[in-house]
């Protein structure tokens, strides 16, 4: 995740606030992380259904929904673990932020560039988040757990950014990728901190 702040990491790290409040609120990070997976995975099932006609899109990102399905399936597993149930989803006020960043119109190919890149976005969040849990939190099983799937999903942000560069070129998207990351600097400094959601 040490990546250049300018084309791949993130301009503005979590608030170092975040892993206590959420160390104490474990169940709500670990009922928020599971719908964070189904969306991830449902988010690639929307862009193969939508651009079937890619096929480097669908041979990429097919194998990433069984992953990120299997990765809910180990939250619910964490979550059984420990007597908590599912409970119902929360506003995702992260993601609907991040919904204003995006470009409407334009050709068919920028959208696609637009939904990839913020798929990248939330996925470089949801890294970073990972990587706090696993180095600080008490919980060994739970650390590990983390560490794992850090391990899993870090390649993911750079798959969707280089599916945006095979169809609006690599300037464009690095263009516009620093774009979203001020953008979700901005965002990240005004949401409260909060122990219950993963972002």
């Amino acid at each position: 995740m040490e990546q250049n702040k300018t084309t791949l990491g993130l301009n503005l790290p979590t608030d170092p606030r975040w892993i206590n409040i959420a160390e104490m609120n474990i169940e709500d990070i670990l009922v928020d992380h599971a719908y964070c997976e189904q969306k991830a995975a449902s988010s690639c099932i929307s862009l193969i259904v939508s651009y079937p006609e890619r096929r480097e899109l669908v041979d990429m990102l097919t194998p990433v929904v069984a992953e990120e399905w299997a990765h809910f399936e180990r939250v619910i597993e964490q979550l059984n673990k420990r007597g908590y149930a599912l409970g119902k989803q929360r506003k995702d006020e992260y993601v609907s932020a991040l919904n204003g960043i995006l470009k409407k119109g334009g050709s068919r190919d920028q959208q696609l560039t637009e939904k990839l890149l913020m798929n990248a976005l939330i996925e470089a969040r949801s890294c970073e988040r990972f990587k706090i849990l696993w180095k600080n939190i008490e919980d060994e099983e739970l650390s590990m757990f983390y560490y794992e799937l850090m391990v899993s999903e870090a390649g993911h942000y750079h798959n969707f950014l280089d599916l945006a560069k095979s169809y609006s070129g690599e300037e464009y998207v690095i263009n516009r990728w620093k774009e979203f990351l001020e953008a979700e600097a901005e965002i990240i400094k005004n949401l409260e901190v909060r122990g219950d959601r993963m972002h």
